[in-house]
């Protein structure tokens, strides 16, 4: 993947919302017009849950408050993977190291909004509709999709986790939402799900009916696109030890579903690093980086390196001072 204008267009037009203090991605997405969908480029969201601790991820090693706030914790200058004179990726990081020296990567500091929330639900919710204190019902993600396709389009947004995220709620689409690509279909018992099948493909009798018969046939339709595109799908390609459902979305795009927006997470608020933060911190961003970076190579091979960009992000960063339990 190399950056060209558009791509950096794109995620401008993203990254503004999610790091400015007056967020106005509403009417920045209202007045956008994209032609053809971006001309089939794909976005790929990664979502560190948690609070990732920024600094301890790209490291301001030349500022010396970094140290005198962080005398225990703070990682040295000679450990560091030195980007220039003034910053340093956490060494275990070596996948966005080697996407750095591509050019594949680039890495915005200080995204935030004035007086943030310290709270991890408050917080969260802030950075999935992108429009803090505002009570917006629909995430900045499926706002991008209503101004990409302001007409519905199936397919078109995928959420790959055990439930739907805030981020992707849309005025327009109906996001897909699946974890496990071999077993997404209609829940409930089998005689349950084949009556519901044909239920689906009924003639409709009223409005009501003719929704949900367009419901039916497009989790149906859904399913087997997803199912199909990972029983076929085959990469040696190493993305870690935690592929964080990047693996689904590469088989997606590999069968060329319609899909160009996919949201992925890594789960469990994992980030939280309130103890003991050194050593849990640098595996899980060695998880990220060696994952991002399996990912990039895998849409290479595939031969969509060109129209893919991923972006990750954290709902909040961490206190400057290290606490008492050497953790942030």
């Amino acid at each position: 993947m190399k950056f060209n204008y558009r791509r950096r267009q794109l995620l401008a037009g993203a990254m503004s919302g999610l790091g400015m203090v007056k967020l106005a991605l509403p009417n920045a997405f209202a007045k956008a017009t994209w032609p053809d969908q971006a001309d089939g480029r794909i976005l790929v969201v990664l979502e560190l849950s948690g609070g990732n601790d920024g600094l301890n991820a790209v490291v301001p090693y030349a500022d010396d408050a970094y140290y005198r706030l962080r005398p225990t914790i703070g990682i040295r200058a000679k450990q560091l993977i030195r980007l220039d004179d003034n910053y340093g990726l956490n060494p275990g990081m070596a996948g966005f190291e080697r996407l750095w020296k591509d050019g594949e990567l680039a890495i915005v500091h200080g995204c935030g909004y004035e007086n943030p929330s310290f709270s991890h639900f408050t917080s969260m919710a802030y950075w999935h509709t992108a429009a803090p204190n505002s009570g917006n019902d629909y995430g900045w993600f499926g706002r991008l999709a209503d101004a990409m396709a302001p007409e519905p389009r199936p397919n078109f947004l995928i959420n790959i986790d055990t439930a739907q995220s805030l981020a992707v709620r849309s005025r327009v689409h109906n996001p897909v939402v699946f974890d496990e690509p071999d077993r997404f279909r209609r829940n409930g018992m089998h005689p349950a799900r084949a009556l519901l099948d044909h239920i689906g493909q009924t003639d409709p009798s009223n409005s009501t009916q003719k929704y949900l018969n367009d419901v039916a046939k497009s989790a149906r339709e859904a399913s087997n696109l997803v199912r199909s595109a990972w029983s076929r799908y085959d990469s040696r390609v190493d993305y870690g030890l935690a592929s964080l459902q990047l693996p689904k979305v590469a088989a997606c795009i590999a069968a060329e579903l319609p899909a160009q927006l996919y949201y992925v997470a890594f789960r469990n608020n994992a980030f939280d690093t309130h103890v003991q933060q050194g050593p849990l911190h640098q595996r899980l961003l060695t998880y990220t980086a060696d994952a991002v970076h399996g990912f990039m190579r895998d849409i290479e091979r595939l031969g969509f390196g060109d129209r893919v960009t991923l972006l990750a992000f954290s709902e909040f960063g961490r206190r400057v001072p290290e606490n008492t339990s050497l953790g942030t």
